[in-house]
């Protein structure tokens, strides 16, 4: 990661005046993302192919709503297909699939300044129940889509199940963890980020991405419209509510707040393109009005609360977080490692989730984030190493949230973790160098989904870090998902894995099987998994 050796900077942005005039000047050009009043909306608009070509999805579940998408694009992977117009789209809610009673009903505006995406935030509906849902523009239905709210606030539930995955690499394999997990009886989807990537296509590979590396707000929705495409990720969308957060790839791999991976990008560039990105990434994702895009800042942390039983911590690790230290790869966990300034969260995310965290009357407070927590050490005889851009590289933060699991006795803590393209299961120590140190929470590292190709092989750097980390309960290095039931008394979390994803079909193996005990951290290996 490189620093900047730009003069004094803004308050806000740390841009230099000048430069930041410029950006403004840049930005104002591009209509604002506002709630408006439309002179002119096309009430009966004619497609001339199924403009629902991209599907629907929900999201952000309530005990009394849901969060219902789609988006206008009859030529999705060309600019969308349409005029730049608003165009008129109702919708309707009923507790079965043949909409035989329909129990809420409205109509939205898909606006071309947001890609002809729709975001109803549904209302008025019962807490823990499935209902159905679609979408109507001009002749055009389109697909049936399942949601289930939330249960309601005081209430303990039995049980409840979700998935979660990440880094979904389109062109170095299918998706074929989703077809499996449509089969599952879940309440909800968990992507821990890296939905997309934003390399440019590369040529004998399973799949490829359509043109350069994106930077434009039309390159991004290209991408976008390419994965959702696809389609075992885009019916998995249909089936579930999904809880979303971001981590690198969506935007630029590896930054930090405002800085770029790479040598030489203006302060001004880099603003710009992270505006594109955050807005396409509202514009596909079933998000509610709360996160979205504000120019180059989008706020996406965020509490999602399933009745006593679970309270889910949605974290972004990428947006406020300063420079990793020492550059961001392996280092030794020296010098600006210990930074007291340095932050992965930011003060105001820390604060939101620490306030949320002692307020929480859950059973399980869960962490729904994206880089590894444990430090884990991939040295060798030579000395320790450990990735600056996952927490131990922020290594003040890492300790004083532990040591606040700890010391205020929250419940439970879960750690749920992508990015590293692999399984671990770890045990979150006080001190991870005393083997004797308190257990203060659980991390379940979750593999990709495809990125990194068909996995399973032995790595030996991996390998040794799994041997020599007493924490580490377990290492597996194929590709797939983590399925996770919970009940008051027990969390247990099954490791899916896909032998393949260069081509599709995959069979679907459980690697391992381990539980939590309710009120004592650290996991336990089920026996006979």
């Amino acid at each position: 990661m490189r620093k900047s050796n730009s003069p004094p900077l803004s308050a806000k942005y740390g841009v230099p005046r000048r430069q930041f005039l410029q950006y403004m000047a840049m930005v104002s050009a591009i209509p604002c993302l506002q709630e408006r009043t439309y002179a002119r909306v096309n009430e009966s608009p004619k497609f001339s192919t199924n403009p629902f070509t991209l599907g629907v999805a929900s999201g952000d579940p309530e005990p009394d709503g849901v969060v219902i998408w789609t988006r206008l694009a009859p030529d999705p992977l060309s600019g969308g297909g349409l005029d730049p117009e608003p165009i008129r789209v109702k919708w309707e809610i009923s507790p079965d699939e043949s909409f035989s009673k329909v129990v809420r009903k409205g109509d939205a505006v898909a606006t071309p300044q947001l890609g002809h995406s729709v975001h109803v935030e549904v209302d008025g509906l019962e807490p823990h129940r499935w209902y159905y849902f679609r979408f109507h523009s001009g002749s055009e239905t389109s697909p049936v889509g399942r949601t289930r709210t939330s249960p309601a606030t005081d209430a303990m539930p039995d049980s409840m199940r979700f998935a979660f995955t990440s880094c979904q690499h389109y062109e170095t394999g299918y998706f074929n963890g989703y077809p499996h997990m449509q089969k599952e009886d879940l309440d909800l989807v968990i992507h821990l980020g890296d939905y997309i990537y934003e390399y440019a296509g590369a040529d004998k590979r399973a799949r490829k991405h359509l043109g350069k590396e994106i930077e434009s707000l039309d390159e991004y929705r290209q991408r976008y419209a390419q994965y959702r495409l696809d389609e075992d990720l885009q019916e998995t969308h249909r089936l579930f509510p999904w809880l979303v957060t971001w981590d690198d790839h969506e935007f630029d791999n590896n930054y930090a707040n405002l800085v770029s991976e790479q040598d030489g990008i203006s302060p001004e560039s880099f603003l710009a393109r992270r505006m594109n990105a955050y807005q396409a990434y509202y514009e596909f994702m079933p998000l509610r009005r709360r996160s979205f895009p504000q120019g180059p800042d989008m706020t996406l942390y965020r509490k999602c609360k399933f009745g006593r039983l679970a309270d889910f911590f949605v974290l972004d690790t990428r947006q406020y977080r300063t420079d990793q230290p020492n550059g961001d790869r392996q280092k030794p966990m020296t010098g600006k490692v210990f930074d007291p300034k340095a932050t992965m969260l930011g003060r105001k995310q820390e604060n939101w989730l620490m306030s949320g965290l002692l307020d929480s009357t859950s059973t399980w407070n869960v962490l729904a984030q994206q880089v590894m927590m444990a430090a884990l050490n991939r040295g060798d005889e030579k000395g320790g190493r450990y990735s600056m851009d996952q927490w131990p590289g922020y290594e003040v933060s890492r300790r004083r949230l532990l040591r606040f699991f700890h010391e205020r006795k929250i419940p439970n803590p879960v750690v749920l973790t992508g990015d590293i393209h692999l399984n671990w299961v770890n045990n979150l120590q006080l001190d991870f160098k005393d083997p004797k140190s308190p257990l203060v929470g659980t991390e379940w590292v979750g593999t990709s989904m495809s990125s990194s190709g068909n996995g399973g092989n032995f790595i030996p750097e991996y390998e040794r870090a799994a041997k020599q980390n007493d924490f580490v309960q377990w290492y597996n290095s194929n590709r797939g998902y983590v399925s996770c039931e919970l009940t008051p008394k027990e969390w247990k979390s099954y490791f899916r894995v896909t032998p393949f994803v260069t081509k599709k079909g995959s069979p679907l193996e459980t690697k391992a099987v381990f539980m939590i005990e309710e009120g004592k951290p650290g996991a336990q290996r089920v026996s006979g998994a």
